[in-house]
């Protein structure tokens, strides 16, 4: 089984490649976010598959249907393992996403997921933009992702078992924002990695507590026995 961790390169292109070439890909995947992305473009993605490493490339591309679609096929011919988009770009809008997938008839097509809730949203400022009940409308997200052919979503652990309960264990869950559990940070609806895997997700994004302690690698093992 490969490991579930998702390791959030959030740093400059030079930090990113000294941090991966110090990693093990059989232990991680990483993800290139818009920082990264917008500094140095999809040579960075290259450079991190020529070290072994599948990419989810994190740009929750969130636009027209047509914008949308051109983006994603963009993404494909960059060969990552998984891309995203914003649910809240409503259904043709992720229809669309999924169509540039299957027009591009890859034999490994990216796993496109659908960004549901931010984590760094607490209920207060879920209702500040008009949101009052952020699970129900994680909910209602995950159904449109769902019915578009998504092959899940990203959300909080909190929401986890609820989707897994309602739209199938194979619909994939990524759940950003994993803290040890003395370190939560400026995420709000959050959780360990072992309670995260004990909900069900199948993927966790790491970022901060790895790339920002003292000794990366030793953190990155540190989560992997927390996990295991």
């Amino acid at each position: 089984m490969s490991s579930p961790l998702i390791l959030a390169l959030d740093v400059q292109p030079d930090r990113a490649l000294e941090l991966a070439k110090n990693l093990d890909p059989k232990q991680c995947k990483l993800k290139v976010g818009s920082m990264l992305f917008t500094s140095s473009g999809p040579s960075i993605v290259s450079s991190l598959k020529d070290l072994g490493f599948d990419i989810f490339l994190d740009l929750k591309f969130h636009d027209i249907p047509n914008t949308v679609y051109a983006a994603v096929k963009e993404a494909c011919k960059l060969n990552v393992w998984m891309v995203n988009v914003h649910c809240s770009g409503g259904l043709e809008m992720l229809k669309s996403a999924r169509k540039s997938i299957l027009d591009n008839k890859s034999k490994t097509p990216p796993l496109l997921v659908g960004v549901t809730m931010l984590t760094s949203l607490s209920e207060d400022e879920g209702k500040n933009i008009g949101v009052k009940d952020i699970r129900k409308q994680t909910t209602l997200l995950t159904k449109l992702a769902k019915s578009s052919g998504l092959d899940g979503v990203v959300c909080s652990p909190l929401e986890v078992k609820e989707i897994k309960n309602s739209f199938g264990t194979d619909f994939i869950t990524v759940v950003p924002g994993i803290r040890s559990s003395s370190l939560f940070g400026d995420q709000k609806r959050i959780a360990s990695a072992s309670e995260a895997l004990k909900s069900g997700s199948d993927y966790l994004v790491v970022g901060r507590p790895i790339t920002e302690s003292n000794n990366p690698v030793e953190s990155l093992k540190s989560f992997l026995k927390e996990i295991n």
